[in-house]
């Protein structure tokens, strides 16, 4: 029994992983596995239940955190992109594009994949849209299926990790509290802040060196194999995809990947460049979205729509270049002048969303996305909670100084530390959701790291490519689940597998680069603090 007691918190943190591999509801379980070891704690003595009067506390600083707001938001965004089948508009083009062109598809699905990536960040539905949309075309006309198959899943899964990603908001606010706790753990009070912001800067040089890997693998495939991946004739590459086919190239590319662009640089440059903060940036994703459902849907509308958007950008400019606080006792007759002109040009903005909500609430997807939305966001919140709880009682039975024990004991230091804990989220990505593996290991492992001497923000961003390679691997990688579902049954799961071995060599190669080269994820972060 001394043996149990001295080893609670190791074993609730094993007892917990085992659970939810056995397919037990993850925000039941750490909730659960959590209030019995404290109970099992107290009788042996070794934790008291008085430490349970910070759960409220906690939950509710859960629920008031403005940061994680940006996180329905963002999810909203991309539900609605993809309810409006922005992919199928983007590949069409790209395919027109690129099909002509030995290994043409296969650079297509990855420019997709890559857009879908920074306007939606949800896995699941580029992964499935995109099988639904480019698998079959690339099938029809004789690319080998293990490599159509491995571009699908690699390309979807890089919603993990360029921005504006889930995951990297949950792990921004996670790496801000243990930034803080680390810290106060040096007596360094006046140490330096971490928030989500610097995680989208960190993570946008290594994500677009991943899709930079990608195409350089594929073309290099297409030309030692141009079997695998012949060209389209031209006639059939323009006549892939539906309606859209109808409009001309230009009318296309405008409206397919101009647009969507446009919003993506919209969201991401209003935070690099500190004129938003992520949570502001997910507001202007959201309306950006609706407008472009709504511009798509209504084309009679487009006017009032293109009247907004340049309204809204005209506001934005004149914030740049006048005072317009209204609460002032004193003005200029020029800052008058701008306050009257700004209400105008908000006024016609506002009717642009007015509209947009009308069209997409008309058409059904506007309430079916929000509940969708609604549904996804009670899910990753009830998961959090149960983690917060997990997290209070594993520290409260002396799991954090067990684990800095253990990491300081490495051989190598920090760097043995490292390798540690990427294989541990490595091994925990087979068999656990991403969202597990930040809310139980970040808040345990991550201050320790920081006050061994890993940045935040490179550390973040390890993670985040760590997990993002979990999705991929067999046999219980998300990413394969998600195609294999949208599969034709003549591709094997076999196939599937084969086509993700090589990207999960090359993520595990672009995560060895990172890991020696700091700098790609720290570089742009530290331009930002300027």
């Amino acid at each position: 029994m001394n043996f149990v007691a001295a080893h609670l918190d190791l074993i609730l943190f094993v007892s917990t992983i085992a659970l939810m591999m056995f397919g037990f509801p993850v925000a039941f379980t750490l909730a659960g596995s959590a209030l019995a070891f404290a109970w099992l704690g107290s009788e042996l003595e070794v934790f008291r239940w008085a430490q349970l009067n910070f759960v409220p506390q906690r939950v509710w600083a859960i629920l008031t955190n403005s940061v994680l707001v940006a996180a329905p938001l963002f999810i909203f965004m991309g539900l609605v992109l993809e309810r409006f089948r922005l992919a199928e508009d983007m590949l069409t083009v790209m395919a027109r594009l690129f099909g002509q062109r030995p290994g043409g598809l296969l650079v297509a699905t990855t420019v997709v994949g890559a857009l879908m990536a920074a306007s939606t960040g949800i896995i699941g539905a580029t992964v499935v849209t995109m099988g639904l949309l480019a698998l079959p075309v690339m099938l029809k006309h004789g690319y080998s299926a293990p490599v159509a198959c491995g571009a699908i899943c690699a390309t979807g899964t890089l919603g993990q990790i360029i921005p504006p990603s889930i995951v990297l908001i949950f792990l921004g606010d996670f790496m801000t509290l243990a930034n803080q706790q680390a810290n106060l753990a040096s007596g360094n009070t006046t140490g330096r802040t971490v928030g989500v912001s610097d995680l989208f800067a960190g993570a946008l040089l290594p994500g677009l060196g991943l899709v930079g890997l990608y195409l350089v693998y594929q073309l290099w495939i297409t030309y030692r194999h141009p079997e695998k991946a012949p060209p389209i004739p031209r006639r059939e590459a323009a006549a892939e995809g539906s309606g859209a086919a109808r409009e001309s190239d230009l009318q296309l590319l405008l409206r397919a990947v101009v647009a969507p662009l446009f919003l993506i640089v919209a969201v991401l440059g209003s935070i690099l460049g500190g004129v938003a903060t992520p949570t502001e940036a997910s507001g202007i994703g959201a309306v950006g979205a609706l407008l472009l459902a709504a511009w798509k849907q209504a084309p009679g509308l487009r006017h009032l729509l293109a009247a907004g958007l340049v309204s809204a950008f005209a506001v934005v400019l004149m914030l740049s270049a006048f005072d317009m606080r209204i609460g002032r006792l004193e003005m200029s007759a020029y800052e008058k002048g701008a306050i009257i002109v700004a209400a105008v040009l908000l006024l016609i903005t506002a009717a642009a969303i007015v509209a947009s909500l009308i069209v997409t609430w008309r058409s059904g997807a506007l309430m079916e996305v929000t509940f969708s939305s609604g549904r996804i966001t009670a899910m990753i919140f009830t998961v959090l909670v149960g983690a917060t709880l997990f997290t209070l009682v594993f520290r409260g039975l002396g799991g954090e100084e067990t684990i800095k024990h253990f990491l300081e004991q490495l051989p190598g230091g920090l760097l043995g530390a490292m390798l540690f804990t990427m294989a541990l989220i490595f091994v925990l990505g087979f068999f656990l959701d991403f969202l597990e593996i930040i809310f139980i290991l970040v808040p345990i492992l991550c201050p320790i790291l920081i006050v061994m001497g890993a940045d935040p923000v490179w550390l973040s961003v390890m993670i985040a490519m760590n997990l993002q390679t979990s999705f991929l691997t067999p046999p219980f990688g998300f990413a394969l689940f998600y195609l294999r579902s949208a599969a034709p049954a003549s591709v094997s799961t076999m196939q599937i597998w084969r086509g993700a071995m090589p990207y999960i060599g090359l993520q595990v190669l672009a995560l060895v680069a990172l890991a020696f080269v700091p700098s790609l994820a720290t570089w742009l972060p530290s331009l930002m603090a300027r």
